[in-house]
């Protein structure tokens, strides 16, 4: 994934009459006092914060697993405490049954797939037996995620099962695209919760917890800087939100698949166009049922869509993008070329 593509200084020191303190000394017994007083809050503050951490590793390291899926590994969740994980659809892969490993500990359980729906990257296990010590995890609410807060991710990077980082939320609502290479699923996600936390291969899946030990995302992505090739840029990563997750999962859990994704839709497929330059210039309609939202509209396959509402569209994932930030049944109004003919369209958007 290009996140390029998608993805205090302190203030100047001024002279003043207290300067003199380097021979003389100005400050009075009161601040020398407060001094004092600040040096000794200093490690207590420290060692409130260390307890913290402790206690949240504590709390939620037993709700989080290792799933090896095939010849590859990956982490997980404890969704409720009927035996559901929940975890990334690219960890899962295209496998049926998985073994499953608690972060804490001990032989590894059966599970098999219940659902993945790889359009929002996303997949419930269930495992074949309950562990002692497992318990559901606690989902926090996505609205009250906000930049600064200090998180912890917890995981299997690298196959180190029970790991645990930590980092801040450095942005909210990030809408990024996920590649197709080395297992990614193409999936465009909205409203991703962008962290410091360092996420590696084997993060997938785990946890993005709160100093209230709420898990706030399921770490899915880590940027790739284009200028070291494949190699992840260090403290940029993206988890879904949990508020999406619980969506999703709760739909899996209940019938066993995804029945309202909340996703909008052109229903179209389609394919990017490159000009006369080579360059990308558009979404060529590939096809365009005539029941689907496009389709009703009037587009046909062969036209070219370079506008969805403010937004150019020039490749299948600037389309993917835009409709990311949108809901099924929102009026948009669509600009495409059929032919040597620039038109407009107006598109009640469906549901993938």
């Amino acid at each position: 994934m290009d996140v390029s593509r998608a993805r205090r200084l302190l203030p100047p020191l001024t002279a003043g009459v207290c300067a003199v303190a380097l021979v003389g000394g100005c400050s009075s017994a009161g601040d020398a006092a407060a001094e004092r007083s600040t040096q000794a809050a200093a490690p207590v503050a420290a060692n409130e914060l260390q307890d913290d951490y402790r206690a949240v590793i504590k709390n939620v390291l037993p709700s989080v697993v290792q799933i090896e899926a095939g010849n590859t590994l990956g982490s997980g969740v404890v969704y409720d405490g009927k035996g559901h994980i929940v975890t990334n659809a690219h960890v899962v892969g295209q496998e049926q049954s998985f073994k499953v490993t608690a972060a804490t500990g001990g032989q590894p359980v059966t599970a098999r797939l219940v659902f993945s729906y790889p359009e929002q990257d996303l997949a419930v296990l269930k495992l074949d037996s309950v562990p002692q010590g497992l318990r559901a995890a606690t989902f926090g609410n996505s609205a009250s995620v906000d930049m600064g807060q200090i998180v912890l991710a917890m995981g299997s990077p690298l196959g180190l099962s029970g790991s645990v980082t930590q980092g801040i939320v450095s942005a909210t609502g990030r809408t990024v695209s996920e590649g197709r290479t080395g297992g990614g699923t193409g999936a465009t996600i909205a409203n991703m919760v962008q962290t410091s936390a360092a996420i590696n291969p084997g993060n997938s899946g785990g946890a993005l917890v709160n100093l209230d030990s709420e898990v706030i995302g399921i770490p899915t992505l880590a940027a790739t800087d284009p200028e070291l090739g494949s190699g992840s840029a260090a403290g940029i990563g993206f988890a879904i939100p949990a508020s999406t997750v619980k969506t999703i999962a709760d739909q899996i859990v209940k019938n066993g698949k995804v029945t309202d994704s909340g996703r909008a839709a052109l229903n179209i497929t389609g394919r990017t166009v490159l000009d006369d330059n080579y360059e990308p210039a558009g979404v060529a309609v590939v096809e365009a049922p005539p029941d689907g939202a496009a389709g009703q509209a009037g587009l046909k396959p062969g036209d070219v869509i370079t506008r969805l509402g403010d937004t150019e569209i020039t490749t299948i994932t600037s389309l993917a993008e835009a409709l990311a930030s949108m809901k099924p049944g929102d009026k948009v109004t669509v600009v495409y070329t059929r032919g040597t003919t620039t038109r407009k369209a107006e598109v009640t958007l469906g549901e993938t």
